[in-house]
């Protein structure tokens, strides 16, 4: 990977994990177009992911500093239950990263069509929730936090959106716009953050190979996804708030057509 491929592919990755358009798919349509695997692409990987993570603090530092001081009050507030939330939402994906992991693995490594599929089903459970008029909640439930995390744990399917899948499931529980890209950003936090940490641990083991990549692609792919996340998730929860998934409905339409034929061609 040279550092030009490395800055296409930071951005991508950058941009389409907020973006209700995939960002694995995305991202294997890109290393399948390189020629990029391996490795070379799980260290790539795991470093654009981290990258993204971070550009999730530096846009929602507020938001994390009041669930912060809540906690620290050590007393059952809205910060405690928010925290709760994002712990209910984990269960599933956690569930599917310990008993699942390696099937997910073989999924991501099968070819295009599966992405082309997901990539349909993501513009399916856009339109649907845009088009889709459930009566509107205060507040996040416990119950609507777990189904919520199913859609998370059913997006490790490369090609359907995390950020669509769980968005556009907490519209269709009739949770409010405002509320629920912040929660999608910061419920997948804790799940990035853990997978990445369980590949450098493997790496440093010796269970699997993670490097033959240079230092400078690395950095470059590290600085793009960053810079691209940050602006890509001040955006997206602007987006949200207006209910304008649908027009992100018909790109996955058209990519997810258009992957699928060249998976035949």
């Amino acid at each position: 990977m040279n550092s030009a491929e490395a800055l296409v592919l930071g951005l991508l990755q950058g941009l389409t994990e907020y973006l209700p358009v995939s960002s694995s798919g995305h991202l294997a349509i890109g290393s399948y177009i390189f020629g990029i695997e391996g490795e070379e692409n799980l260290a790539f990987t795991v470093a654009v992911h981290v990258a993204t993570v971070l550009s999730t603090f530096v846009v929602l530092w507020s938001e994390i500093a009041w669930i912060l001081k809540g906690l620290f009050k050590f007393e059952m507030n809205d910060e405690t239950r928010y925290v709760f939330n994002i712990l209910v939402s984990m269960i599933p994906v956690g569930v599917v990263g310990l008993f699942f992991k390696d099937t997910v693995e073989e999924i991501f490594g099968s070819g295009l069509l599966i992405v082309g599929i997901m990539l349909l089903v993501t513009a399916a459970l856009l339109t649907f929730s845009y088009y889709a008029k459930p009566r509107q909640k205060e507040k996040i439930s416990l119950r609507d936090a777990f189904v919520i995390g199913l859609a998370q744990a059913a997006a490790v399917m490369p090609g359907l959106s995390r950020s669509g899948s769980t968005i556009a499931t907490g519209l269709l529980l009739g949770n409010k716009k405002e509320k629920l890209a912040q929660f999608s950003f910061l419920m997948v936090i804790p799940p990035i953050l853990g997978e990445a940490l369980l590949d450098v641990v493997k790496a440093v083991k010796g269970e699997e190979a993670f490097g033959g990549i240079d230092a400078m692609p690395l950095a470059v792919g590290f600085i793009a996804a960053f810079v691209s996340g940050c602006l890509a998730c001040k955006w997206m929860i602007d987006i949200v708030k207006k209910g304008k998934l649908i027009y992100f409905g018909i790109y996955c339409a058209v990519a997810g057509a258009i992957t699928i034929i060249c998976n035949f061609c």
